[in-house]
């Protein structure tokens, strides 16, 4: 039987159907967006006052995303949205989603608008929960995270996701002090966080001038 099924496929009798690989499916950027988003971005530039990032540390997300091709995001304290819309611009153009968790409902639903008004609502998957139960429940994986919320939370968040974030990928956290019990600007400790992520050979740590701390894992534990 064999034999038979194969001389009539030699000669073209019976034809095999192609195993065609399933490809993940993203959503695509509008030719528009860019024009888009920097429009929203402009007309915006004075309403970011609730627990929102600097424009050029949204700049600076923006641009990591972006150089590193990071596909697979998560922020952890979505205020208003202005990070957010950064991240999920830098994500459009690598063809990537935004997951991104705020507790405060108002601002989630702000956020949402922004993210709909700035044309990159496709792009995030936003969540109104509490990060401290959500974010050890994510499976993951990522490649690129952001943390932004409860300052003394934060080597808790990053316990949890660094498991979860795959060699190569970035770690970030806002408003943060490159000493032990220092203060950020927003009078909350992170000086522990440094302390900790400092402390992980496998991890690669700088912290820019305006505060935010970039880390890498450059390999398994």
């Amino acid at each position: 039987m064999r034999r038979l099924i194969a001389s009539l496929v030699a000669c073209g009798v019976l034809l095999v159907p192609a195993v065609v690989a399933q490809v993940p499916q993203v959503s695509q950027a509008p030719k528009d967006l860019d024009a888009r988003v920097t429009k929203f971005l402009e007309d915006h530039r004075s309403d970011w006052h609730d627990l929102n990032v600097p424009e050029a540390d949204g700049q600076l997300l923006h641009d990591l995303v972006v150089k590193g091709r990071y596909t697979r995001a998560l922020e952890i304290g979505t205020s208003t949205g202005r990070s957010g819309v950064w991240t999920a611009w830098g994500l459009a153009k690598t063809g990537g989603k935004l997951v991104t968790i705020e507790i405060d409902k108002s601002r989630y639903d702000q956020a949402v608008r922004n993210f709909q008004g700035a044309g990159l609502a496709a792009f995030v998957d936003a969540r109104l929960a509490d990060a401290h139960e959500l974010v050890p429940k994510l499976e993951g994986p990522f490649d690129f995270v952001f943390i932004d919320a409860d300052k003394d939370w934060y080597t808790a968040y990053a316990k949890a996701v660094i498991p979860k974030l795959v060699v190569g990928g970035c770690l970030t956290a806002h408003n943060v002090s490159a000493s032990r019990g220092g203060r950020s600007r927003g009078g909350n400790m992170t000086g522990d966080f440094y302390e900790y992520l400092t402390g992980l050979p496998f991890m690669e740590t700088t912290v820019t001038s305006g505060g935010v701390a970039i880390s890498y894992k450059r390999r398994e534990k």
